[in-house]
């Protein structure tokens, strides 16, 4: 099992310096990823950062920790533009870059908002769209595109990534909904989730991944993501809760280093005594077997 830490970039973590500090630190923490929330606004007014521009800064001071979103809502973006940027970031990390991908959530404030489609149906088809056009763009090859909502010229996108056959992609979705995972059984891995304050259990996993297995065409390796919160001041019962899973079959155990771990409510701004707890769990790093 490898190990990330899910970082928002809200409040006192929109400062780009803070999180790309926070970055180097879980790497020599022990954590094997750093993977950042992306997001144009919240409920409350609190200042947001870009995760892109700071995935390229944290690539710049780190050498080992895998890097990604978690989640980009593929929908509210162009998708030959997001193939130029990690195809780059690919580069600039040599190779470590993970890209986590889904719906996305607050369609009335994130996407309609701002003048895109809200309605879930149209976002699945602009996500596998998109999907099929990153994956397309990445190849390095004569491509083109007839899609329903996006229509592509023959080109040739170059450089390809360093990652081949392509850069791994993660679909999110909430269990127990079947086509988010139907969805991922074609892509290399899945960060599904259950509804808060619910966590997918770990037979819960079992059939999640028995059901993807189902589905899969490929027998390459298949992430199975799984979002959580650690007790770092029980690292003994920490292990044994991260052993359940990887029973289960999970391969990446995600910490939640969020004030929303912390009882912190999402309409409300962060207290300096939580972002301390936050720091600090971070810096215990994860919870190994």
């Amino acid at each position: 099992m490898q190990y990330g830490v899910s970082l928002p970039l809200f409040d006192q973590f929109a400062d780009p310096h803070l999180i790309v500090d926070l970055a180097r630190r879980a790497e020599n923490a022990g954590w094997d990823g750093v993977f950042l929330w992306d997001h144009l606004i919240r409920e409350v007014d609190l200042p947001v950062a870009d995760p892109w521009i700071l995935l390229a800064a944290i690539a710049t001071r780190t050498t080992r920790v895998k890097l990604g979103t978690m989640i980009t809502p593929l929908a509210r973006r162009r998708p030959w533009k997001l193939a130029r940027e990690t195809v780059t970031l690919d580069h600039l990390s040599n190779g470590r870059l993970i890209l986590g991908v889904g719906l996305g959530s607050r369609p009335d404030l994130e996407h309609e908002a701002f003048g895109d489609p809200g309605d879930d149906k149209i976002r699945a088809q602009l996500l596998d769209e998109g999907l099929d056009i990153l994956n397309g763009l990445w190849s390095g090859q004569p491509f083109r595109y007839d899609g329903q909502h996006y229509h592509l010229d023959d080109m040739t996108f170059l450089p390809r990534p360093v990652q081949q056959p392509r850069i791994p992609i993660w679909i999110a979705g909430y269990w127990p909904n079947k086509p988010p995972l139907r969805r991922a059984a074609r892509w290399d891995g899945t960060c599904a989730e259950r509804r808060k304050p619910d966590r997918i259990t770990p037979d819960q996993w079992r059939d999640l991944l028995a059901y993807i297995r189902d589905h899969r065409e490929s027998d390459a390796l298949f992430d199975a993501v799984h979002s959580d919160s650690s007790p770092a001041d029980d690292p003994a019962a920490a292990a044994d809760r991260a052993a359940a899973y990887a029973d289960a079959g999970v391969t990446w155990w995600m910490e939640y280093i969020s004030p929303y771990e912390f009882g912190v409510a999402r309409d409300q701004r962060w207290p300096d005594s939580v972002v301390t707890q936050m720091i600090h769990r971070l810096e215990q790093g994860p919870p190994r077997l």
